[in-house]
């Protein structure tokens, strides 16, 4: 049940696809190089496998509890949480005007990753806290920003998202939540319930900062008439006093025990406005975009989790007897070769695309102009739901492989393996399920700028496969035939999704799904592709860790070999179209 971080792989990444040092001289990181981080990589790393990882079984087991004054944490987390503020944690990419330490996000993402293998349910704590901190920052007023920003930022404070109600889960157009402006003309006084609100409740900090979306008494109808409030569990001005906000009760889950979900009850509650009215769900995807790529971050790091202990149980467990009486560990089985490939290169496939995703908002955030800010700002948003789409699928996947690997003793609580399992069920429901970012690539992405962005990315696609031509060396042409033909699937179907969707209402939910799981596994094959190209470079120059970079080249071959096969499955799904899927009556279900 020990956790390590993965180093090298996380090195190798920023180190060699996204070119940390550059970044940070480009896009004005001053003082910031690949050494720093890693310094950082490793105290974080400490923090991980010493406290949070150990507290990760007992929060499972333990789960949270409520009494008269509210939620109590699991056991320890209090403890760890305040080792994870004081170290300074929380403040990593938060701007420096709001007592941050102003660090790249693509950095922040790799720390990240040790918190969410760690201690999923702990690390969510933190995670919406840093929503609350990029959705404050970017719509509130100076004066808010003073007010709640450096108490969240050094994790004095945490904070949360409220959007879903027991009527309105993915249709926030029905929202009922009501906030009347305060009679002192200072704030407004909100009311309403609030369900699956993550850390909606807990003492492990003096305060709470919920942001709340809910309708003044002039809204618009639909989501045209939602406003975004800060609404603290106590005012600033009088720590400790009741706000009106309290907790209901706490769901009992399959998975993520330890992270309390919430039913929130506001009881005129005073909150502040951010921003202008009306525009709350605009302000809200500010941090609602910012926790799917986490999310989809938190598909790479649990299963990191589940494949570190399958890996070792593969080669301590001894199942078939040699000729000459000696054991034989399961790992020299192909079958559970198989296996434990398909998590390895799925693993490099998925850490590639997060850090890559996360390195697109400081390429914006950093951009010189107004066109190259346009063209990372869309590459960005391009990523998001494919990170949080196909990396939380494939988690599915691949976590359920660490329970296979183990056999029957996987299915047993006491190994440790199922948790990962049933703590990344979750990942392809919040945040929006599967479907919603499947809709949002086809309908946002793909239809709305008519391919263009997508074009873009598949150029780049091509310029890797010519680099893999020209380098004439057997270990790299092996990879260009399966990413070629993915590629050109992936031309194929979104060129027919283009063609068809505005002739058939359904296509494109008919659709989407397949199509982002299709180009999910292509951005993997063109990860893969990219760090196979380096690590042939460093070899032929007779750098770094030869056993490692070899090793880069054989898990790059065996996922175009075998995963990017499925790129085929997925073009004649979609091919297929809307016809058979919505024709029987619902009656006939």
């Amino acid at each position: 049940m020990s956790y390590q971080h993965a180093y090298r792989e996380s090195d190798f990444v920023l180190r060699h696809l996204i070119d940390f040092d550059a970044l940070c001289v480009e896009h004005g990181f001053e003082g910031v190089d690949l050494e720093l981080a890693n310094t950082l990589i490793d105290e974080a790393a400490r923090l991980g496998a010493e406290v949070l990882a150990p507290l990760n079984v007992v929060g499972d087991r333990e789960g949270v509890g409520m009494d008269t004054h509210g939620v109590v944490e699991a056991p320890g987390f209090a403890a760890a949480y305040r080792q994870f503020a004081e170290g300074g944690w929380q403040s990593l990419m938060v701007d420096e005007r709001h007592g941050g330490q102003g660090l790249p996000n693509v950095l922040n993402a790799a720390v990240s990753e040790i918190w969410h293998a760690a201690n999923l349910s702990l690390a969510l704590c933190p995670m919406l806290t840093e929503g609350a901190i990029d959705a404050i920052a970017e719509h509130g007023d100076e004066a808010l920003c003073a007010r709640y920003l450096p108490h969240l930022a050094s994790g004095e404070w945490t904070g949360t998202m409220n959007l879903t109600e027991p009527d309105a889960g993915s249709d926030l157009a029905a929202i009922k939540a009501r906030a009347v402006p305060d009679t002192d003309g200072q704030g407004y006084r909100i009311s309403g319930q609030k369900i699956f609100i993550t850390w909606g409740d807990h003492r492990m900090t003096d305060n709470i900062v919920h942001l709340v979306l809910a309708r003044l008494p002039d809204a618009p109808p639909g989501v045209k008439g939602i406003s975004l409030f800060v609404v603290p569990k106590h005012r600033p001005e009088t720590p400790g006093q009741d706000n009106g906000v309290r907790c209901l009760s706490v769901e009992h889950k399959l998975g993520i025990h330890a992270s309390p979900t919430c039913v929130m009850a506001f009881d005129d509650a005073w909150g502040e406005l951010v921003g202008e009215p009306h525009q709350g769900l605009a302000y809200m995807f500010t941090m609602m975009n910012h926790e799917r790529q986490v999310v989809g971050l938190q598909g790479l790091a649990i299963t990191e989790r589940a494949y570190q202990q399958a890996r070792l149980y593969a080669m301590e467990r001894l199942q078939g007897t040699r000729r000459d009486g000696s054991r034989v560990p399961i790992i020299a089985h192909p079958d559970v070769r198989r296996m434990l490939m398909t998590m390895k290169s799925g693993l490099e496939a998925m850490r590639a695309l997060v850090l890559e995703a996360a390195a697109e908002r400081d390429r914006a955030c950093g951009a010189h102009d107004a066109e190259g800010r346009a063209h990372h700002l869309a590459r960005l948003e391009l990523y998001t739901p494919i990170v949080k789409g196909w990396i939380t699928e494939f988690a599915q996947e691949l976590t359920s492989l660490a329970i296979q690997v183990h056999g029957g003793m996987g299915f047993v609580e006491e190994t440790g393996v199922a948790q990962h399992y049933r703590d990344a069920r979750i990942l392809t429901i919040y945040e929006g399920t599967t479907g919603i970012q499947a809709l949002d690539l086809v309908s946002r992405k793909l239809l709305a700028d008519e391919g263009a962005g997508l074009e873009s990315l598949f150029v780049e696609m091509d310029e890797t496969l010519a680099a893999l031509g020209r380098a004439e060396d057997e270990t790299l042409a092996v990879l260009i035939g399966p990413f070629a033909e993915a590629l050109s699937r992936a031309r194929q179907a979104c060129g027919w999704v283009l063609r068809e969707a505005g002739a058939d209402r359904q296509l494109a939910g008919a659709v989407s799904v397949e199509l982002l799981m299709l180009l999910g596994y292509l951005c993997g094959g063109w990860m893969h592709a990219r760090s196979a190209l380096a690590a042939f470079r460093l070899l032929a120059d007779g750098e770094g860790e030869r056993a490692f970079l070899e090793a880069k080249l054989v898990t790059a071959r065996f996922y175009c070999e075998h995963l990017l096969a499925r790129t085929q499955g997925a073009l004649t799904s979609v091919l297929a179209g809307a016809t058979s899927l919505m024709a029987l009556d619902a009656e006939q279900f």
